[in-house]
């Protein structure tokens, strides 16, 4: 039996996702024995990333509880900026911070985070790019590969995906 049998993780999707920063995290997961679902505006729908790859959403944000779910990954790229306008979304992402069940993002990410109103006072990273951003939120913006604040795991960029991957497998072990 592998560390995460038996625990369920979401990935937020839409259009633009960064394409490793997605599959990077979702594979280590499911490597750990969890299940990974995408979750997207519409159930059945692919989604293209960046470069080309795609992923078809498994489940829509309005299919979403949090109480069923054991964590959660916002890949970067273009799409946070879409994630961030579904109420859906950012109920999901404070309910799941409430609960104190583990939070991924990566690069662009955290503009959801942002946008559920959860980062004051929070310690985290992102691509320098939206330090700004974060900042203005309320949290406090490390330099660093990888930023693990409770249950927030933050990684910069994608050569950062080893660490972040790693410390989000951690978290869901609890």
């Amino acid at each position: 039996m592998t560390a995460l049998q038996g625990k369920q993780v979401i990935c937020l999707l839409d259009d633009e996702f960064e394409d490793l920063e997605l599959w990077y995290p979702v594979y280590r997961v499911r490597e750990e024995g969890a299940t990974v679902l995408f979750a997207g505006p519409e159930k059945g729908r692919t989604h293209i990333g960046k470069y080309g790859v795609p992923a078809k959403a498994d489940l829509a944000f309005s299919e979403l509880k949090a109480a069923e779910i054991d964590g959660v990954l916002v890949p970067g790229g273009w799409a946070p900026d879409k994630l961030r306008r579904y109420p859906e979304v950012l109920q999901l992402i404070q309910e799941i911070d409430q609960a104190g069940k583990p939070i991924g993002q990566i690069c662009h990410a955290g503009w959801v985070l942002i946008s559920a109103k959860i980062l004051h006072g929070r310690t985290v990273t992102s691509t320098p790019g939206i330090r700004d951003d974060m900042e203005n939120a309320g949290a406090i913006w490390l330099d660093e590969a990888v930023v693990v604040d409770g249950n927030l795991i933050s990684a910069r960029r994608p050569p950062d995906l080893p660490p972040y991957a790693k410390a989000f497998v951690e978290a869901m072990r609890g």
